[in-house]
């Protein structure tokens, strides 16, 4: 038998061995027909909730250094304390439980440009004058929030997020799935601390 004949064989082979093998069996089913291992409302909940925790991570970045108010500045870091945990850990829940998460492709808070834009502020004893006639280190630069940015707004949204994320997750800590369950039971109270802080109320309709 000639040699190029052997080595078509073996990988031939080597790649039906490797189909065999039940971790490369479970991506491909997962890759080709999205089988979970949680029922369809742990999956809902990994969808909706997935979608959202990235882009009020970047939301909470973005408030905490644009916000006048200690309230909106305490928020958005509390905000993303919780978040910035909670968004490897559900990566890693949904790896264990084999959802096709949808953390890579979810939205994120895309900044106005207006609002990245720094204007420079030149002043000497609080007038202002030509910079020609400053030295570098006398300019100082002050960040602008976008127009369509309010503290208010902010908290407003955050407690109106926080409310389905706390309503999902006490959904969860009765789902039949005990890794799902615990994670949950583990979680609950960190976005409900968010929530309270938000000014949201336990009554349902309160936060809208």
């Amino acid at each position: 038998m000639k040699l190029s004949t052997l080595f078509v064989a073996g990988v031939c082979a080597g790649t039906l061995f490797a189909s065999c093998d039940p971790h490369v069996a479970k991506e491909r089913q997962l890759s080709l027909t999205h089988t979970t291992l949680v029922d369809n409302d742990a999956y809902q909940f990994f969808q909706l909730v997935g979608s959202k925790v990235v882009y009020e991570n970047d939301y909470a970045a973005y408030a905490g250094g644009v916000a006048r108010s200690s309230q909106a500045k305490q928020l958005a870091a509390k905000a993303q304390e919780v978040y910035g945990f909670l968004v490897p850990q559900l990566d890693s829940l949904a790896r264990l439980k084999q959802v096709d998460f949808p953390i890579k492709g979810a939205a994120r808070y895309a900044v106005a440009v207006e609002a990245q834009t720094a204007v420079e502020r030149e002043k000497v004893a609080g007038n202002r004058v030509d910079s020609d006639e400053l030295d570098e280190d006398e300019l100082t630069t002050e960040h602008v929030a976008s127009v369509s940015y309010s503290d208010d707004a902010y908290i407003h949204h955050v407690q109106h997020e926080t409310a389905i994320m706390k309503d999902q997750l006490q959904r969860m800590t009765r789902n039949t799935d005990k890794e799902v369950r615990a994670f949950a039971e583990e979680n609950q109270g960190k976005v409900a601390e968010l929530f309270a802080l938000a000014g949201g109320k336990e009554d349902a309709n309160a936060h809208h």
